[in-house]
């Protein structure tokens, strides 16, 4: 399987657990590898055999901005989602970074990586 990987797409979401975050929100950092067999629109040179890296990331731009959520984990696993729906894309891992978290001693970042794939 080929892979196709989106590094850093930054959002501003209003999730977490603590009224904090959801009143004033923080941003999210997003990594993403697609998997998906790219073979066709190399042999094409054809946009439409492949996914369209641009669409995704303001797919998961909307994501992260959208409904708030308490967990990462349930941030991730909706970005997957979302990622999923596109036809050629068979696996997708998701990286979502909280770089600022709500935590009492020095850190250098928080994140959840899942893996999912079409069924």
């Amino acid at each position: 399987m080929d892979r196709v990987a989106l590094r850093g797409l930054k959002a501003r979401g209003h999730h977490g657990v603590f009224p904090r975050e959801r009143e004033e929100g923080q941003t999210f950092i997003v990594d993403l590898v697609l998997g998906l067999d790219t073979r066709p629109a190399a042999a094409d040179d054809d946009l439409a055999k492949t996914v369209h890296y641009g669409v995704v990331a303001e797919e998961v731009v909307d994501v992260v901005q959208g409904e708030p959520v308490d967990l990462i984990e349930t941030l991730a696993e909706r970005i997957a989602e979302q990622c999923l729906k596109h036809q050629g894309v068979k696996q997708v891992e998701v990286c979502v970074h909280k770089p600022d978290a709500p935590i009492t001693v020095p850190f250098d970042d928080v994140t959840i990586t899942i893996t999912r794939s079409r069924v």
